[in-house]
């Protein structure tokens, strides 16, 4: 197939590239700037730049993966980067469900990341993809990102939002942030120890969405989560654990709201969130248990 994406340059779209080369389809990664493949079977394509076409280099797309957007934990929500945080977000779907539109023919499906802020924060719900919405900053913002998505199902394009939990890997996103203090033999309690973490291993991110690609009876919003999410506590413990190393040291709530001001909301508060449609469907989970899947990632 033919495959491009949006975002194909950062963490996990950097993973999804991989394994699609791997199954011989041709990629094609949207990016502000040109580039070079030296790769066969990757193409670089430019796109939300002045005198960009992307549409006249995508013809015969067969799948449109967007994954682009600022990062949430790249920094403090000051007001202009809550702002820059829904903008790019917005931007980049009106942008592809644009691309889309101007096709003559049109991808078959298209896959958009989307996120389980969607849902608020709860220490006592669990939430599947049915459950409402919640009413703070981060589920406006993904309410507002998938309702801009969603534009291409009106395009008679079967659409997936992937509701991204917590992805783990070694190197990048939050897991090096919360082992760091393990390796150091400074890790702890992170706040009240009872907020979920809704966690997914990065290999059930790519399979799971290889899956959706792949299985017509997938579409709307879909949990990307583990099935066995776990009280912050234990999910600490448990790294402490794998990595041989104490789990004692406790970081106060209060501590990490003067650090990071709001955004310590990514750590502190959580929800509990099941990926009720992919289970229904036949997806087998890789590392549905959070122990085995860290040993995964921290073999040697």
């Amino acid at each position: 197939m033919k495959i491009a994406i949006a975002g194909g340059s950062g963490f996990l779209g950097s993973a999804l590239t991989e394994a699609l080369l791997e199954k011989g389809h041709e990629v094609f990664i949207l990016t502000r700037k040109k580039k070079e493949s030296g790769r066969n079977g990757l193409t670089y394509v430019q796109w939300l730049t002045d005198g960009s076409r992307p549409e006249h280099e995508l013809v015969g797309i067969d799948v449109f993966i967007n994954l682009a957007g600022e990062s949430l934990n790249s920094g403090r929500w000051t007001a202009e980067r809550k702002e820059r945080l829904l903008t790019s977000r917005l931007a980049a779907a009106n942008e592809a469900v644009w691309i889309m539109a101007s096709m003559e023919e049109k991808p078959k499906v298209h896959i958009a990341a989307s996120a389980v802020g969607f849902y608020g924060t709860s220490t006592d719900k669990t939430f599947i993809e049915g459950s409402p919405s919640g009413n703070d900053f981060l589920s406006d913002v993904v309410k507002r990102w998938e309702d801009a998505s969603m534009k291409a199902a009106d395009l008679g394009i079967r659409t997936v939002l992937c509701r991204f939990g917590i992805i783990l890997d070694r190197k990048e996103g939050a897991l090096p942030r919360i082992a760091l203090p393990y390796k150091m033999f400074g890790g702890g309690t992170v706040g009240s120890g009872r907020q979920w973490v809704s966690w997914i291993h990065l290999d059930d991110t790519v399979f799971g969405i290889l899956f959706a690609i792949e299985n017509e009876g997938v579409s709307g919003p879909v949990n990307f989560t583990a099935p066995e999410a776990v009280p912050m506590k234990g999910f600490g413990k448990t790294v402490g654990k794998v990595l041989g190393r104490p789990h004692w040291l406790p970081v106060p709530g209060f501590a990490l709201k003067l650090l990071l001001g709001e955004m310590s909301t990514l750590v502190l508060e959580g929800q509990r969130v099941m990926p009720k449609k992919l289970l229904d469907t036949g997806y087998n989970f890789r590392f549905p248990e959070l122990e085995p899947a860290l040993k995964n990632i921290y073999k040697s």
